[in-house]
């Protein structure tokens, strides 16, 4: 009897593992949002993120967008092709990009170069025990360190999902109409047609959404780790893996309940 118990008793000791680890993020989650949201505030480490995000960003942004955008223009060519509906070809790629592939390819080449790099520097805060020394001068970690990241994050990734969706469009443009024979102001004139505000409305909500968990996801782990360099190296495996989970995860659920 004991025996066949076991598969059941592991999977509840997973589930309940499972709980208490969102029970945990989501208390770090509200203590660093609460603690953001008053006085003192740190204008300096906002711009910082800001940047660190944001700008320097741009060109991971911008070879990624257009290269994804003028494969989707190719791959549905040669799809529609078999069904004669080659011209529907800026229509899908303007709806694809914006809704999707823009904000999900943005957020995961975003968290795989932000996530683990706030994992790695609050976990290595945290092992040569700079973290403690901040708490010991009065200065609130939570404060300086984690929200104005978690902030920055939402700030910036809406903006770079629109430069994203620009440039995607903008490289299904080019090889449609230098490579596929496309007209080039029929297909501008289709893109601006197809596209409505309700698209660029939800990829900014995505945007934001992702950025919130990319930046959760790196200061959670790093500010968690512990164990010295091999800790360190655990903590930031764990952002992005975590990260690129929620970003897919919550993708599923923006999409089935705006689209649905």
């Amino acid at each position: 009897m004991e025996l066949a118990l076991r598969p059941f008793a592991a999977l509840g000791a997973a589930a309940i593992g499972l709980l208490a680890a969102v029970g945990r993020v989501s208390l770090f989650a509200i203590r660093a949002l609460r603690r953001g949201l008053t006085p003192p505030y740190y204008p300096l480490r906002l711009l910082d993120g800001l940047i660190q995000i944001g700008w320097l960003s741009l060109p991971v942004v911008g070879l990624t967008a257009i290269f994804t955008g003028a494969a989707l223009a190719q791959q549905i060519y040669v799809g529609g092709s078999r069904l004669n509906a080659q011209s529907a070809v800026p229509a899908i790629v303007v709806i694809g990009i914006v809704r999707e592939l823009g904000p999900v390819l943005l957020g995961l080449m975003v968290a795989g170069r932000v996530s683990s790099a706030m994992a790695a520097e609050l976990g290595t805060m945290r092992v040569t025990e700079q973290l403690d020394a901040m708490a010991t001068l009065r200065t609130d970690p939570y404060r300086y360190l984690i929200a104005p990241r978690i902030i920055a994050a939402v700030i910036a990734m809406p903006l770079l999902v629109l430069v994203a969706n620009a440039i995607g469009v903008l490289g299904g443009y080019l090889l449609s109409v230098h490579k596929l024979g496309f007209n080039a102001t029929r297909y501008l004139e289709t893109t601006r047609r197809v596209l409505e505000a309700d698209d660029i409305l939800m990829s900014l909500i995505k945007a934001a959404v992702f950025g919130f968990f990319i930046a959760l996801m790196g200061c959670y782990h790093g500010f968690q780790s512990g164990g010295g360099a091999a800790g360190v190296g655990r903590a930031t495996t764990a952002a992005v893996v975590s990260a690129f989970i929620l970003i897919l995860l919550s993708n599923l659920l923006i999409t089935v309940t705006a689209f649905g």
